[in-house]
C-alpha cells in the first residue's frame, strides 16, 4: 500500500493528518526501531509518540534510518505529565526535537489536562504550547485526554480551539458527545485505544461481521473508526499484526456491521483508561 492510498484529515492550521497511523506506546526502546520502519516500509507515514512512553529517540533513529523524507512523514509526540510549567515544557519540547533528530514536530499535545494538579492551570500549559506553533517548531498544537470541559476553559480563556483532541474511543467506549463537540469547533478527533484494548474482538457482533465480511475482527472495528472520520493509531510489535491492522481500506461496513458495532456502548463502564477528571499521575 503507498502512502498516498491512506486518507487524509484536514485541520484547523490548514495541514493534513493521514487518518491511519502507527502507535508506539508501551513498544519498548529494544523493539520500536524495527517495528517502526516496518510501519514506513508498508507506506505508513503518521507515527505517534509521547514523551512518557520513553522511546522518542528509536522512532527519530527509525525515521532516519528509514530514508523517507522528514517532510513526507507526520510526526507526534506528547508532552509528559511532570512537565506542565511553562520553562519545564519548553526544555522538554526541545528535547524531544533533538531526540527525535528534528527540527519541527507536525503535531504535539498536551498528554493529559491533570486537573487537580498544578492548580489545574493547564490554559498555562496550553499558552507555552501556543509558543511552539507561532514559531513552527510545532505545525500543529493540541491536546489528549481532555474532556467538553477542559476545552471549554481553554477556547474561553486563551481564544484558540486545539486542532485535536486525542482521546479513548472505541465501540465499547465512542465518547459520542466528546466527538459531537469536537465536530462543533472543528476539532479533528483521534482515538486511541481503538481495538479497546483488544476487549472487543472477542464480542459475538464483531466475530459474526468479521465472518460475514471476510476480515478479521480487529480489520471490523478499526474499519469502524476510519468510517466515522477518527484518526487512528493502532500499535502492534508484530509485522503481521500491523499489516494486518493496515488492510482495511479495500472494504467497507455494511448496515449490519455499523449498527451491531454501534450497539456495544457501554458508556463510561466501557472506559478501560483513566478518567481525565481524576487523573493525576506524575
Amino acid at each position: 500500500m503507498s502512502a498516498l492510498s491512506i486518507p487524509s484529515v484536514g485541520l484547523s492550521t490548514g495541514y493534513q493528518i493521514p487518518q491511519f497511523g502507527f502507535g508506539t506506546y508501551k513498544i519498548a526502546p529494544e523493539d520500536c526501531v524495527d517495528a517502526v520502519k516496518y510501519a514506513l516500509d508498508l507506506g505508513i507515514r503518521h507515527i505517534d509518540t509521547a514523551q512518557m512512553y520513553h522511546n522518542e529517540a528509536e522512532v527519530g533513529r527509525a525515521i532516519e534510518e528509514s530514508g523517507i523524507p522528514r517532510d513526507e512523514i507526520f510526526l507526534t509526540t506528547k508532552l509528559n505529565n511532570d512537565k506542565h510549567l511553562p520553562e519545564d515544557a519548553r526544555k522538554s519540547f526541545q528535547q524531544s526535537l533533538e531526540d527525535l533528530r528534528t527540527d519541527y514536530v507536525d503535531l504535539f499535545l498536551i498528554h493529559w489536562p491533570l486537573p487537580t494538579l498544578y492548580g489545574g492551570d493547564f490554559v498555562q500549559t496550553w499558552r507555552t504550547l501556543l509558543e511552539f506553533q507561532y514559531d513552527k517548531t510545532a505545525r500543529t498544537v493540541g491536546v489528549s485526554n481532555f474532556q467538553i470541559n477542559h476545552l471549554e476553559r481553554l477556547i474561553a480563556e486563551t481564544g484558540v480551539t486545539p486542532a485535536v483532541n486525542q482521546v479513548e474511543i472505541h465501540p465499547q467506549f465512542p465518547n459520542n458527545e466528546l466527538r459531537a463537540f469536537h465536530g462543533q469547533h472543528n476539532i479533528v478527533t483521534e482515538a486511541w485505544s481503538p481495538l479497546a484494548r483488544g476487549n472487543v474482538l472477542g464480542e459475538e457482533k464483531v466475530v459474526a461481521a468479521a465472518k460475514r465480511l471476510g476480515k478479521t475482527p480487529a480489520q471490523v472495528v478499526l474499519r469502524w473508526g476510519i468510517e466515522r472520520g477518527d484518526v487512528l493509531f493502532p500499535k502492534s510489535v508484530h509485522p503481521e499484526r500491523i499489516k494486518e491492522n493496515l488492510d482495511i481500506f479495500d472494504f467497507q461496513l455494511d448496515a449490519q456491521a455499523k449498527a451491531d458495532l454501534d450497539s456495544l456502548d457501554k458508556g463510561e463502564a466501557g472506559r478501560s483508561g483513566s478518567h481525565p477528571d481524576t487523573m493525576d499521575r506524575l
